[in-house]
């Protein structure tokens, strides 16, 4: 049933690729195609992982918040990260860029690469952003991270493609 809800999925979401190319009059090579099929299984897999750190996020925040830290929502994205971005790697390794036969992968490395990569947009970015969103724009704390995924996203698909999961 998976499969074909996400084969179903796929196939709209190629198709909108294939109208785009055709509309700026671009070659969409196997390359680039693939590139895009990787990019809609990089947010499916996302929209779980949002899901996950947004549910951590707010359970850490409520708890914290009851200790009155002043920076909770800060702890609540530290909290949330680390084991959202667990989450995110082993179902990226397992759906999105997976091993070719033959290909040899250090998941150590990996997963090191993983953590370094979306230690700049999740921890450094994310919290930056933040404390921008929060206490100076004084947008709601429960707003504030998602309004980075705008910009999280795409930053860390490319360096998940390229640096962590590429191929050496």
């Amino acid at each position: 049933m998976g499969k074909m809800i996400y084969g179903f999925i796929e196939k709209i979401y190629m198709f909108f690729v294939e109208l785009l190319f055709k509309i700026i009059r671009k070659d969409l090579t196997d390359k680039t195609r693939q590139t895009f099929k990787e990019f809609l299984q990089f947010g499916l897999v996302g929209v779980s992982n949002t899901v996950i750190s947004y549910l951590l996020y707010v359970v850490t925040l409520v708890l914290v918040s009851k200790s009155g830290v002043t920076f909770d929502y800060i702890i609540a994205n530290v909290v949330s990260w680390v084991l959202s971005v667990l989450w995110s790697f082993y179902w990226n390794n397992k759906f999105v860029f997976k091993k070719e036969e033959g290909e040899h992968r250090n998941i150590w490395a990996a997963l090191f690469k993983t953590y370094v990569s979306y230690g700049f947009t999740g921890l450094i970015l994310n919290n930056v952003l933040s404390v921008i969103w929060v206490s100076v724009l004084h947008v709601s704390k429960m707003i504030a991270p998602i309004i980075n995924l705008i910009i999280n996203i795409p930053i860390n698909f490319f360096l998940n493609k390229i640096w962590a999961f590429g191929k050496k």
